[in-house]
């Protein structure tokens, strides 16, 4: 921003004032950069934009303070006489007279300004890839023809012209406005001339920044070319006041007026820009997104604004800003960037969609493109008239931006009479054309003299980077791009984070609630611990879990991180900090959180369990789980930081997961890990603090012995001379246990390690905080939306082999392509348009009207709030009826009330049709097109249309003649070149068409309701739309269509309008006549100012009304239509209607039931449409079976062959649990596509009564299962023989894991996803369900050692899925100690070992390997796995067939489960989508 630049002086709201006007050039002598302003712009001043236009109270109020200040601080204003500054009481306040001033301090004070500008000429910008291609399928992965054409395509990708030809030159204070069809390169051209040119693969050309290279200027001046993107992506919990408070901290200068301080020019700019655009009101309120409740879209778009505006950036691209915003919104956001342009001198371009007439001569120039060729660039007000000499013909009122897009389309342009076959018709005619033109020569003329002024002059580069330098802080790297140094980043972005986290307390407060909720649960679970051997295994056991939770809570990282990661990479692109700088400032301001997390957990776990009572004890735990806890947060962002896409970066951080949790230790300890996998241990930072823990714990145990050997009846009065502990570690003839020996001898571990442990995890913290910044500094890409059409695979689609042969040509043959016949283009595209003789609508002739409607709902405490007031109306068949308003009249509210979509409030008043009530299947015999395109994203056109019209059109219509239906339908909506296409990859018009075309296919017998058709369509596709509902209509359609303010040519396809204001009052019903006349002609004759010639008219009654964006008025626009002969006509209509309906009979209820088709059969083609969804999506499908096969492996291999040892058996249990435990993610996996697709049904499909929710909830749990089955099966056949089960047991084995488990985890994953709202919540919710189920099972907490928590463990389903495997598997075999698990007894004098331990084998089991000796036996504590699994884990081998039957029980109570939490939750609920549709 030029003049925000360098501003500086005493007074801070003076030093930053932006000039007020285009005139920049003062008579005072220039700074040292000299503004290259408008001096040889070849265009003329366009439409002026008041400074008080957003803020008029705010502007008066900067007035009065500048006031005051000339008052108070003369010396700031008056240095001599020549400078004095009148500041007026009354009048106008006197901007650039102020400016001229503040310019002369700052050129005495030797702070230089700067002005930047851009020409390019012969530029090329070559894309990747084809336009369209076909969508990848599971069986496509494995298909051998599709491999090779995949490494074909890596090795030598396809190559696609996207621009060719462009030349031209954009001055600073100029606007220029880019025109196009979308795919025509408009983005491209837009991200190339502001220098982002990472995601092409060349872009070649002559491209001058004044006297810097594109290479100078991404390396050293980024900051000042900016590219902001249509979305307004903001952090959502961070106020206006602190978005743009931080953007204008970034950037502040380092040379200031007379040192004033940071903090003040931040303030002060921050306030002037706020108050400039209107933002004062909002300071303090949040910016919001999607699930945030913030700032208006309007606002928000001036937050977008005023934040590149406190960049001070100079050359500017908006991206088609304006994408579902009407035109009053629209007209603001242009005049925004008008006063922005003409205060900060900078270069703007903008790319819009519907540009109407007031909008387009805000610009300069204009650039208007044709399949990626310039088919003009130069004055905007020059371009109509060029367009109409080359032999076009614009339409009766068409915008000047509509007429010049039309040219580019064949099937939407006009050749003017005596032109044909001389007017250009292809891309490359256009080009040429162009070239050979005055307005060509009169560019390279501008091109020219620019060149020749800025272009390769030391002097100019010189005094720029000196400018330059003066804004850098002086410990910032000379030609670094940033303007503030590192220390000063760091500063601010760790403020930003506190902010961040502040407007996000919510989310801190449940991770703090969960930790002490686990706390408490675990605690209690593993309760005063006693201090003698029998509850050694449950010290392990609470010391991993401490250990595990608080680092792996932490994978909740990962998707946080990529939400917010194109922020960060927009704010690095603005030159504002280092990305790494936020890594850094995430990373410390998570310590002192972390640190109060930890210590609350640490606190309630450490001593409700009753670990070592000694200070240094629990700080030595407590420091182990805080520097664990943030070394893992560390390792899981590093993981994020490295991918592009969240999803290999959870799929990988799952399996690493998986490998750190097995080889920490507890699960397989480090003597009995395998060889080739041992090195996982080492390199695993867990192991080291589970190994710091234990030690910690074990050091000052000295347990008394629980099972001395022998012991109990017959050894009363055994001495310990002849008795030893079974507990591992223990020493012959003494009654208790070192907890030194014990981890020493079980897990390898000692005491003397617990330093190098520690420093060995903070070396492992400092590597993955430093993998996290070199990552997040240097990878810098983000996984974007293909732009990329896809089709079903199988099907041969002339635009996908058109699209390859286009991506196959090379630069030399692409004059070849774009010289194609015109007329065969033209034909191709008609091709796929809509033709009235293809239309074919069910015949109509009832008429739907609605007389004194009124809608009340009920607000907070009790208050009503009236939303439509004593409307009238009808829609009658062949006529198209437009319902128009500003925002807030009510127009989604009455298209809402009148399809029966309400869900609460009143509604009073009469809906009938032909005089009578509305049949009980007036839904199911309307259709309603909604606003939002909510499609299953994988199905293709086809089948979109036909799901609706089985499940809608009646069950007696055969299947052959819905098919044929629905290929008419297709044909209609100029999608029959589309039908094969994937939904989810159309762009915006056809998926718009996609979604009228499903409401046809449905044959709705009495009207079609449209809400926004045309709403985020570019001109020509929104033309498309209109003149698509046109045909309908002339063919008896009746239609009621709410539509945002259309353009004139738009607006002339409608027969009648429906017009409110605010408060749901009707200002006008009748016809709108040829070219608007009778409607102006109502208006006019009510008082309202003459319409001129030139004005569109739905623009002009909106004004009218008071509706505009600038407009008010003290008319009473309600009234007069009530007293109106007009309105008495419609009453008189309406009762005229109502009697010939009642001559007539009542609409049939055709059909009787609530849905039109039965419910098996709604489930067979629900299951059908989900088993398809599941092969077009491969990712999903490898995911998971890619999960299953390296589970199994990993898994399988770390318990290779486990022994039939104590420690064996001990193996298999916990191979048996981790294998229980690959649930989890599975189940994760399983809620995105539940969820995604009971979206859809709750916007689209249950309004329109397509089908039942419980046909839904049917096929989805039946559409899981085979998947899950097969799955499953392939993990049991490779991990069940790994590990080395008995091959005659597998067959029960694999009913529980292959065939039961999968059927459990399915049904239990979704009954949690149907009663949450979103799959973050489901996936919190699951792991919170989850933690109980793997606690109380019985394998880390014993049964016997659980106390009052026995309950939850007989509640437990994997209690008896645990049971079943294990006692099955393991049961009814043999145990053979190893060497280290025999303990050696000395029997008393004159007793063989089998005589003194007999007694004791009968009564506890075990052998004596040894019997006939008579000193050191050598005793084996279990002789069965019977023993040690009744006595250790409960289980028995008994029980199988009892726990295969629980499972089926917990199974079927998941089924219900489903069902019932989704009516619960979504069809009774208040959060339900349609309720809230419909409120």
């Amino acid at each position: 921003m030029a003049d925000l630049q360098q501003v500086s002086g005493r007074d801070p709201s003076v030093e930053s004032l932006p000039r007020a006007t285009r005139n920049t050039q003062f008579d005072d002598s220039p700074s040292p950069v000299i503004s290259q302003g408008r001096r040889r712009s070849i265009c003329p001043p366009p439409a002026r934009v008041t400074m008080g236009y957003f803020d008029q109270e705010g502007v008066a109020q900067l007035r009065r303070t500048l006031t005051h200040l000339s008052e108070t601080h003369p010396e700031t204003f008056l240095t001599a006489s020549s400078e004095t500054l009148s500041v007026p009481t009354t009048g106008p306040f006197d901007f650039e007279k102020t400016l001229r001033i503040i310019m002369k301090k700052r050129d005495r004070a030797g702070i230089q300004s700067r002005e930047l500008g851009v020409m390019f000429k012969d530029f090329h910008v070559v894309g990747l890839g084809a336009a369209a291609s076909y969508q990848n399928t599971f069986g496509s992965f494995f298909n051998p023809k599709v491999i090779l054409e995949n490494i074909r395509t890596f090795r030598h990708p396809p190559l696609r012209d996207i621009l060719s030809g462009f030349e031209g030159v954009i001055r600073p204070g100029e606007m220029l406005l880019v025109l196009g069809s979308p795919g025509s390169g408009c983005s491209t051209l837009l991200k190339t001339l502001t220098n982002q040119r990472a995601e092409y693969h060349l872009v070649e050309g002559e491209v001058h920044y004044d006297s810097f290279t594109p290479d100078d200027i991404a390396k050293h001046y980024r900051g000042d070319v900016v590219y902001c993107p249509e979305d307004d992506i903001h952090f959502p919990t961070l106020t206006v006041d602190e978005t743009l408070r931080f953007a204008a901290k970034m950037r502040t200068p380092h040379t200031r007026f007379e040192n004033h301080s940071r903090g003040t020019f931040v303030t002060s700019v921050t306030n002037i820009i706020q108050t400039i655009f209107g933002l004062r009101h909002v300071k303090n309120t949040a910016v919001g997104d999607a699930s945030i409740r913030g700032v208006s879209g309007g606002e928000k778009k001036r937050v977008s604004i005023s934040e590149a505006l406190t960049l001070r950036s100079l050359i500017t691209a908006w991206d088609n800003s304006t994408r579902g915003l009407d035109a009053s919104t629209a007209l603001e956001f242009v005049r925004a960037l008008r006063i922005a342009t003409d205060v900060s001198h900078i270069a703007t371009i903008v790319s819009i969609y519907q540009a109407g007439e007031s909008l387009y001569q805000h610009f300069d120039k204009v650039c208007v493109i044709y399949e990626g060729r310039m088919a003009y660039f130069g004055r905007a007000d020059q371009a109509r008239q060029y367009f109409i000499d080359l032999g076009y013909e614009p339409a009766h009122r068409q915008t000047t931006a509509d007429f010049l897009v039309s040219t580019t389309d064949p099937s939407a342009r006009t050749v003017r009479p005596g032109f044909k076959g001389r007017a250009p018709r292809t891309a490359a005619e256009f080009a040429s054309a162009f070239l050979a033109s005055d307005a060509s020569i009169e560019n390279r003329a501008d091109m020219d003299a620019y060149r020749q002024e800025f272009v390769g002059k030391p002097d100019r580069a010189f005094a720029y980077r000196e400018s330059v330098k003066a804004e850098r802080a002086t410990t910032q790297r000379k030609g670094s791009p940033y303007t503030i140094s590192i220390p000063m980043q760091a500063r601010a972005v760790m403020l930003r984070r506190l902010q961040i986290l502040r407007g996000n307390l919510a989310t801190e407060l449940i991770v703090l609630i969960t930790f002490i909720v686990q706390a408490l649960i675990n605690g209690s679970v593993f309760f005063r611990l006693k201090h003698d051997t029998s509850d050694y295994f449950s010290r392990g056991g609470i010391l991993f879990f401490a250990l595990l939770w608080a680092a792996l809570s932490s994978m909740s990282e990962i998707p946080a991180l990529f939400v917010q990661r194109p922020i960060v990479l927009k704010h690095a692109k603005f030159a504002m900090y280092h990305p790494f700088i936020e890594a850094a400032a995430l990373t410390i301001v998570d310590v002192p959180i972390t640190f109060f997390t930890i210590m609350i957990f640490s606190l309630i776990l450490y001593f409700m369990v009753g670990l070592q009572a000694s200070a240094s004890q629990f700080f030595t735990f407590f420091l182990y789980i805080f520097t664990m806890a943030l070394v893992m947060k560390a390792w899981f962002r590093g993981v994020a930081a490295a991918f592009g896409d969240p999803a290999p970066a959870q799929t990988i951080a799952g399996l690493m997961l998986l490998m750190l949790v097995l080889y920490t230790g507890y699960a397989i300890p480090k003597p009995s890990m395998i060889g080739a996998l041992k090195w996982i241990s080492y390199v695993n930072p867990i192991r080291y603090g589970f190994e710091g823990l234990i030690s910690n714990e074990f050091h000052t145990l000295n347990g008394t012995c629980s099972n001395l050997i022998p012991s109990g009846t017959g050894y009363e009065n055994a001495s310990l001379l002849n008795q030893v502990c079974g507990t591992v570690g223990s020493l012959p003839g003494q009654g208790t246990v070192d907890g030194n020996a014990f981890i020493a001898i079980s897990y390898e571990y000692s005491y003397s390690h617990i330093w190098r442990n520690y420093g060995i995890a903070i070396a492992f913290g400092i590597a993955f905080v430093s993998v996290l910044l070199v990552f997040t500094e240097y990878n810098t890409h983000m996984a974007g939306e293909a732009s990329v059409m896809l089709f079903k695979r199988g099907t041969h689609v002339p635009v996908v082999q058109e699209s390859q042969e286009k991506a196959g040509v090379t630069d030399e043959e692409s004059g070849a392509v774009d010289s194609r016949d015109a007329k065969a283009t033209e034909k191709t595209l008609n091709e796929s348009g809509s033709s009235s003789d293809q239309i074919a609508v069910p015949k109509m002739s009832d008429v739907f009207t609605w007389k004194h409607l009124q809608y009340d709902v009920t607000i907070k405490k009790g208050e009503t709030r009236k939303l439509l007031d004593d409307i009238s109306g009808y829609v009658a068949p062949g006529k198209l009826t437009a319902l128009m308003g500003e925002s807030g009249a009510g127009k989604t509210t009455l298209l809402n009330v009148l399809a029966e979509r309400q869900a609460a409030g009143v509604v009073r008043g009469e809906r009938l049709v032909n005089g009578y009530p509305l049949p009980s299947d007036f839904q199911a015999q309307t259709g309603y097109v909604q606003q939002m395109d909510t499609h299953l994203a994988q199905a293709t056109v086809r089948e979109a249309l036909l799901f609706s019209a089985k499940l809608r059109q009646p069950p007696s219509v055969p299947l052959k003649e819905k098919e044929a239906y629905v290929e008419t339908v297709l044909k209609m909506c100029g999608l029959e070149k589309f039908a094969d296409a994937i939904v989810g990859t159309l762009g915006i018009e056809h998926r718009k068409r996609t979604t009228i075309g499903v409401e046809l296919a449905a044959k709705p017998k009495l009207l079609l309701f449209l809400d926004e058709p045309t709403s985020g369509l570019d001109s020509q596709s929104a033309w498309g739309i209109v003149s698509f509902l046109r045909d309908l209509a002339n063919h008896g359609q009746a239609i009621l269509c709410t539509i945002h303010q259309p353009s004139a040519e738009l607006f002339q396809e409608f027969d009648r309008l429906l017009l409110l204001r605010k408060g749901g009052q009707t200002v006008y019903f009748g016809d709108i006549g040829r070219n608007a006349t009778t409607l102006i002609s109502y208006f006019q004759k009510n008082g309202s100012n003459p319409c001129p010639p030139d004005a569109n008219p739905a623009e002009y009654i909106l004004d009218a009304i008071g509706a505009g964006a600038t407009a008010n008025t003290d008319a009473d626009w309600h009234g007069i239509w009530k007293s109106s002969p007009e309105a008495k006509a419609v009453d008189e209509e309406l009762d005229i209607i109502l009697e010939g309906g009642r001559n007539r009979h009542a609409i049939d209820t055709e059909q009787h039931s609530e849905f039109s088709t039965s419910w098996l059969f709604q489930v067979k083609t629900l299951w059908e449409r989900d088993i398809i969804r599941h092969w077009r999506d491969p990712t999903y499908l490898l995911a998971k079976l890619a999960l299953n096969i390296v589970a199994g492996l990993f898994i399988g291999l770390t318990f290779l062959n486990a022994k039939s040892s104590i420690q064996g058996t001990q193996n298999k249990i916990f191979a048996v649990f981790m294998s229980l435990v690959v649930s989890a993610p599975l189940s994760n996996q399983i809620q995105v596509p539940f969820i995604d697709t009971r979206r859809v049904y709750e916007i689209r499909e249950r309004p329109s009564r397509m089908y039942s929710w419980t046909a839904l909830i049917t096929a989805q749990i039946l559409g899981e299962i085979p998947l899950n089955i097969v799955g499953s099966s392939i993990y049991f056949l490779i991990w069940y023989w790994l590990v080395g089960f008995p091959s005659s047991r597998a067959g029960y084995s694999y009913l529980m894991l292959g065939v039961t488990y999968p059927l459990y985890y399915t049904t239990i994953a979704q009954w949690v996803a149907a009663m949450s709202p979103n799959p973050g919540i489901a996936a919190q919710l699951f792991s919170f369900f989850f933690s109980f189920v793997v606690t109380f099972n019985g394998v880390l907490q014993p049964y016997k050692h659980l106390g009052w928590w026995k309950w939850m463990y007989r509640v437990s389903p994997y209690t008896y899925l645990i049971e079943g495997l294990l006692g099955q598997a393991l049961g009814h075999s043999e145990i053979t100690c190893s060497p280290v698990e025999y303990v050696t007894v000395h029997p008393p004098s004159g007793l063989s070992c089998q005589q003194y331990l007999n007694q004791f084998i009968v009564n506890s089991g075990g052998y004596v390997t040894n019997p006939t000796a008579v000193d050191n036996c050598h005793f084996c504590s279990y002789r069965t796995s019977d023993q040690f699994l009744q006595s250790n884990s409960n289980v028995f081998w008994s029980h199988h067939w009892r726990n295969f039957g629980f499972m089926w029980i917990y199974i079927g109570f998941n089924v219900f489960a489903v069902f019932a939490m989704t009516y619960i939750f979504r069809i009774r609920g208040p959060r339900n989508l349609f309720s809230r549709k419909g409120s």
